[in-house]
């Protein structure tokens, strides 16, 4: 149980740099982050340049993607940043500990029937009889999990992720690394003991879609990520699923989320140098995103196409 929780809640770090003075320095980066197969845009302002790095939650093991290109960036960078970390403590594994019953099952005599309507109960339906789980009487919180970690194989087809090959090569070259923020283990508790089952109903029906598109629709949301097709990414059943679920289509949480992600890079283009940022895709590009924001006060962006 605890091993599904922090899957879910988990956001879906110096050796001698090159002279700051080579002219070179910056095209590299650019050129290594480029071939890395990761879709990436590059935001200067003055000497300051960031490399945003559209990540997309557990790449499958099978997808060829040039990770030890994106190595080779994150290694001639300055500077490093990643997403968001929950810090859990002991009293909060206790906590949850103590509540996995609210966690996981739907309030006593309640099933998914007593939310959704009768059409979409059937499409549940369908898929738990694929499944060993009993997605009936699951929180949906569990269920939302279970539909888009297991029916999709997201989750036992997992390979390397982008901020995995960034990290090993940051902590080896100890090059300065951040998180762009950091979430309270007892507010994430919280917020998820006292949600009720209504509001949840958005983000199963979307997992359920997910679901009906299984294995297949993952991989091909991976095989579009590799190929830059940012839109199809974005359009996919299963980033559309999670980008509704919690956290970030929760309205406190999501809105807290993108603005840590707005006031990092903001503050990464107040400095010279050349940042790298594992950014997660749909705070990129989705509409109103981080892109479309940067764009709208007038930045330069240089990168793949991120919307029709």
């Amino acid at each position: 149980m605890i091993r599904a929780f922090v899957v879910a809640v988990a956001f879906a770090v110096a050796s001698p740099a090159l002279a700051q003075d080579e002219p070179t320095m910056v095209d590299e980066v650019i050129v290594e982050a480029r071939r890395s197969g990761a879709p990436t845009w590059e935001v200067t302002r003055g000497e300051s340049t960031v490399l945003l790095v559209g990540a997309i939650q557990a790449l499958p093991r099978s997808l060829d993607w040039r990770a030890d290109a994106l190595e080779r960036a994150a290694e001639r960078a300055d500077s490093v940043l990643y997403s968001q970390a929950v810090a859990l403590s002991p009293g909060d594994i206790l906590r949850i500990l103590w509540r996995q019953g609210t966690l996981t099952r739907l309030p006593r005599g309640k099933t998914s029937a007593d939310y959704l309507t009768p059409e979409w109960q059937a499409r549940l339906e369908v898929l738990d009889a694929k499944t060993r789980d009993d997605l009936m009487r699951q929180s949906f919180f569990q269920t939302s999990a279970g539909l888009l970690f297991g029916v999709t194989n997201l989750n036992r087809n997992r390979g390397p992720s982008v901020e995995d090959a960034v990290r090993r090569t940051a902590r080896r070259g100890r090059t300065p690394s951040q998180r762009i923020g950091e979430v309270r283990g007892d507010a994430v508790i919280e917020d998820l003991l006292t949600m009720p089952p209504e509001t949840w109903v958005p983000c199963v029906q979307l997992a359920i879609v997910a679901g009906e598109a299984g294995e297949a629709g993952m991989l091909e949301r991976a095989a579009a990520w590799r190929r830059f097709d940012v839109p199809t990414v974005m359009e996919s059943p299963l980033e559309q699923a999670l980008s509704q679920c919690w956290p970030w289509g929760d309205p406190d949480w999501g809105i807290q989320l993108r603005a840590q992600w707005l006031t990092g890079i903001e503050d990464a283009l107040a400095q010279d140098g050349t940042t790298l940022a594992v950014a997660p895709l749909r705070v990129l590009a989705e509409p109103g995103g981080l892109l479309d924001t940067l764009e709208a006060r007038g930045f330069e962006i240089v990168g793949p196409v991120w919307k029709r």
